[in-house]
C-alpha cells in the first residue's frame, strides 16, 4: 500500500515561492526566522443565543460545515444583566484550524467566498494587532459555497482571525500579501 499524503495547495505555495521571496525581501540568514502562518480562530457570537439556544446550535452545525471541523460552543464567563446574560449561558460557537485544514480554510476564503461579498473593495491592511496577527469580519456566513442559501434559517456574521509567526505587522502583511490576501491598494 502507498502511503500519499495530501499537501494543500496554499501550503506547497508556501515551500516553493513565499518563503524564498520573503527571505529576500527582509534578509533573512536563518531559515526558520521566515514567519509563517500559526492558525486561524473562526468565531461566531450568536446574540439570539440569550433567548433560544438552538440558534447557537444551529450557529455551530453551519462553521462545522464551513471548516471541516467541530464547533466548541462558547460561554458566558459573567452574567451581565443589562443584556439578559447568566454565567455559563451559551452565547456562541469558535473553532481552531491548523495545519492542513487551516491552508484550505484560507484557500476557500481567499479564492471562493471573498470574491462572493456584494460591493468588496478589498480587505483593510491595517486591521493588524502588532505582533503580526490578522483579524477579518464576515457579515454573512452565507458566502461559503458549503452553506445552502435557501436552507439558511438566519445570517450570521464572523470573525477570522488569522495568527502568523511573524513579529511585525510589515512582515505579516509581507507574509499575507504573498498568499494573494486582497487588500485595498
Amino acid at each position: 500500500m502507498v502511503d500519499v499524503r495530501y499537501t494543500p495547495r496554499l501550503r506547497s505555495h508556501y515551500d516553493g515561492v513565499v518563503r524564498a521571496r520573503l527571505t529576500e525581501q527582509f534578509g533573512y540568514v536563518n531559515p526558520m526566522q521566515v514567519p509563517g502562518l500559526d492558525k486561524v480562530v473562526v468565531n461566531m457570537g450568536i446574540g439570539e443565543g440569550v433567548s433560544d439556544r438552538k440558534k447557537v446550535e444551529s450557529a455551530a452545525a453551519d462553521l462545522t460545515l464551513i471548516t471541516g471541523q467541530k464547533a466548541v460552543i462558547t460561554k458566558a464567563r459573567k452574567s451581565i444583566a443589562t443584556f439578559k446574560v447568566r454565567e455559563g449561558q451559551a452565547i456562541g460557537c469558535k473553532v481552531t484550524l491548523r495545519k492542513s485544514r487551516m491552508y484550505d480554510f484560507i484557500d476557500r476564503l481567499i479564492t471562493i467566498a471573498l470574491p462572493r461579498v456584494r460591493d468588496f473593495r478589498g480587505l483593510n491592511p491595517k486591521s493588524f494587532d502588532g505582533r503580526g496577527n490578522y483579524t477579518l469580519g464576515i457579515k454573512e456566513h452565507i458566502i461559503f459555497p458549503e452553506i445552502d442559501y435557501d436552507k439558511a434559517a438566519e445570517i450570521w456574521g464572523m470573525d477570522v482571525v488569522v495568527c502568523t509567526t511573524a513579529k511585525t505587522d510589515d512582515e505579516a502583511r509581507a507574509l499575507l500579501a504573498a498568499f494573494n490576501f486582497p487588500f485595498r491598494q
